[in-house]
């Protein structure tokens, strides 16, 4: 399969800049996959699409604000997204190596320094390529403290707005109101949409609520740069399910109830569930595209995703790659906003 079946047209002005003022007053997009029929809604009427014994399963990773402005000894700016760890030191030591992104106008040297505040620096230990770097981190303080301090939230590169490096706002509109453990460089941005008053409708209709984890790393931003996609390998990305919800989830499904996942992170969750026999947490590097039969996986609340991007094979996967593309095409006739910021689907 090519690269260029997943090519669609996006006109620039619905690409979502901002967030809508309240979450779950997005619109809705419902895709169903045995009739093709496409229904338009709000976020906010997406319980009516629910049933008692439904099984909803949201990521509750949070976004570390690991994108850094800093500079370098030659006094040049430099912008530094922190990746993961390399390492994991003792609590004692204030050296800490992390994989990173760097952007600079000029590559920086190995062995320079980095320098973010009066108390917070790095120095370049290694090229990995296609813009990695290794760096270590030199704070005294904790450095999730650290990062609350100096770090911004690391929106993606097609948020093209004045205030996109430092608005304070993007610290609580890109984040889900499930997030709890810090890990991810990016926003599962499906869960964006839900607030607490539609949780709640989803409760009292007897929808259960499972979450799992799974950290969002740099394959997000990372391209497909091969033609035949068969041939693309995912970065892998660690996830975790806590027994009790593997068990609500592998049962609903089991018992004909219906698993609904929010986002394309916990289809690759729950779907890694299965094919690992129950493998609780780990690394998964699970690549969804055509052909890949689901076998948990009953429906999918989802974004509007970027052409020839792994996550648009995703949900072509899963609900058919013609009509994931005439769906597409009928939501830019009718000026959805596409994107992390933008407007939701619901495929069923």
């Amino acid at each position: 399969m090519e690269i260029d079946d997943f090519d669609y047209h996006v006109p620039s002005e619905l690409i979502a800049q901002f967030p809508v003022p309240e979450r779950d007053t997005a619109r809705l997009l419902v895709l169903h996959r045995d009739s093709g029929h496409i229904e338009h809604t709000l976020f906010s009427h997406i319980h009516q699409k629910f049933r008692a014994g439904d099984v909803l399963v949201v990521n509750d990773t949070k976004v570390r604000p690991a994108r850094l402005f800093g500079r370098k000894e030659s006094g040049g700016r430099v912008e530094v997204l922190l990746l993961n760890p390399v390492n994991t030191p003792p609590d004692s030591s204030p050296v800490r190596i992390w994989e990173a992104l760097i952007r600079s106008s000029k590559k920086p040297q190995i062995g320079s320094r980095l320098e973010f505040g009066p108390d917070f620096q790095a120095r370049v230990i290694s090229g990995k390529g296609e813009g990695l770097w290794d760096v270590e981190l030199e704070c005294e303080k904790d450095l999730d403290e650290v990062l609350e301090q100096y770090g911004t939230t690391p929106l993606p590169p097609y948020i093209k707005r004045a205030s996109r490096d430092h608005d304070p706002k993007d610290r609580e509109t890109y984040q889900t109101i499930f997030a709890r453990p810090v890990g991810s460089v990016a926003a599962p941005t499906a869960g964006l949409h839900f607030t607490e008053r539609l949780i709640e409708r989803l409760r009292q209709k007897g929808v259960a609520i499972v979450t799992i984890t799974l950290h969002v790393g740099r394959g997000t931003f990372q391209p497909v740069r091969v033609r035949t996609i068969e041939r693309h390998r995912m970065h892998s990305e660690y996830f975790e399910v806590a027994p009790e919800a593997a068990e609500r989830v592998l049962q609903a499904h089991g018992s004909g109830n219906r698993v609904i996942a929010v986002g394309s992170t916990s289809v690759r969750t729950i779907e890694t569930l299965k094919c690992r026999q129950g493998t609780l947490h780990g690394f998964t590097d699970l690549f969804i595209y055509p052909g890949f039969r689901f076998r948990v996986t009953d429906g999918m609340v989802t974004n509007f995703h970027l052409p020839r991007s792994t996550l648009l094979m995703l949900v072509a996967a899963f609900a058919g790659k013609d009509l994931i593309l005439r769906s597409y095409q009928e939501a830019i006739a009718a000026s959805y906003r596409f994107y992390s910021y933008g407007d939701a689907m619901l495929i069923l």
